[in-house]
């Protein structure tokens, strides 16, 4: 059984995940089977109040998570780590001990909020041979899954669109708050490969079209009025699917991910794709700043 640790206890993704990796409750179909959350690290956070934090201690603690004081009292005790606060500015300096010290590494949305804190992430991982992931569970959506599994028939995806809420907050500026789920779900239909885009920035929502090195086009909506959803349309070659996305088990299939690469070494996602990823949102924010204009990816 691989014992992992959660540093980051501001949302609510650690008594959630909690529940599915311990098996407790919570349906059984939601259950991962092979590791369980042993100890954790709540620490202070920026974005949400204590006694929010407070709350989720208690909650996981309730599950049999052993709480400690500091978050290197993990290291030694654990077989993983899960990197979980909301605020990806702290995401470098709170994964780095544990790469360091040769630590399986699974980092929360947003990975960081810039490229060159990526980049380093990255490059420590490298330097350490360390497993290292991160990614948005809407990746992971079932919908996305079929399409995926049905290309054959459906033909290659040639250009698609992806919404998601993309409600805003000054530690994670941009889309790197919430609107990464959009960025995520679209470049799990279009793969990497970006090159520049357009961003249109309004306080109700905001819009971004790339143009991907083969000429596709991508874009997302992010949401910040009206009713909220999660869904992508997709145009293939031989069909268009258009999916709304139930969540409903988004949790339990980016924790299958997680818990596989915990196992075997080996991430199920590039890291140049995750650093892309940090990039395309970069360059969003820096076209809505210029009014739209055309801005080509870092890196």
């Amino acid at each position: 059984m691989i014992k992992i640790g959660i540093v980051g206890f501001d949302t609510s993704h650690v008594p959630e995940f909690t529940k599915r990796l311990n098996n407790v409750d919570i349906d059984e179909e939601q259950w991962i089977e092979g590791a369980q959350v042993v100890g954790g690290y709540p620490g202070t956070s920026l974005i949400e109040d204590q006694e929010t934090i407070d709350e989720y201690t208690q909650q996981v603690a309730e599950y049999g998570v052993e709480i400690v004081p500091a978050p290197e009292d993990l290291i030694g005790q654990i077989d993983a780590v899960m990197i979980e606060a909301q605020d990806g500015s702290v995401h470098l300096q709170q994964a780095r001990p544990f790469v360091e010290a040769g630590v399986p590494t699974f980092v929360d949305k947003p990975f960081t909020c810039s490229v060159r804190e990526a980049q380093q992430l990255v490059d420590l991982a490298a330097a350490n041979d360390v497993p290292l992931f991160s990614s948005s569970s809407l990746r992971y959506a079932l919908e996305i899954q079929q399409l995926q599994a049905e290309l054959d028939s459906a033909g290659p995806v040639v250009g698609a669109t992806a919404y998601s809420p993309a409600a805003l907050h000054p530690r994670n500026p941009g889309l790197f708050h919430y609107g990464i789920h959009a960025v995520e779900t679209l470049y799990a239909l279009m793969g990497p490969g970006c090159e520049e885009l357009w961003c249109v920035y309004e306080a109700g929502a905001e819009a971004v079209v790339g143009r991907w090195a083969d000429e596709r086009i991508g874009s997302i909506r992010g949401t910040r009025a009206g009713t909220h959803s999660y869904g992508f349309t997709a145009w293939c070659e031989n069909e268009v699917r258009s999916e709304t996305i139930n969540a409903q088990y988004i949790y339990r299939e980016l924790l299958k991910r997680v818990v596989q690469m915990f196992e075997t070494g080996e991430p199920p996602l590039a890291l140049d794709e995750t650093v892309e990823i940090i990039a395309f949102i970069e360059a969003a924010m820096k076209s809505a700043q210029l009014q739209g204009q055309a801005t080509r990816l870092s890196g």
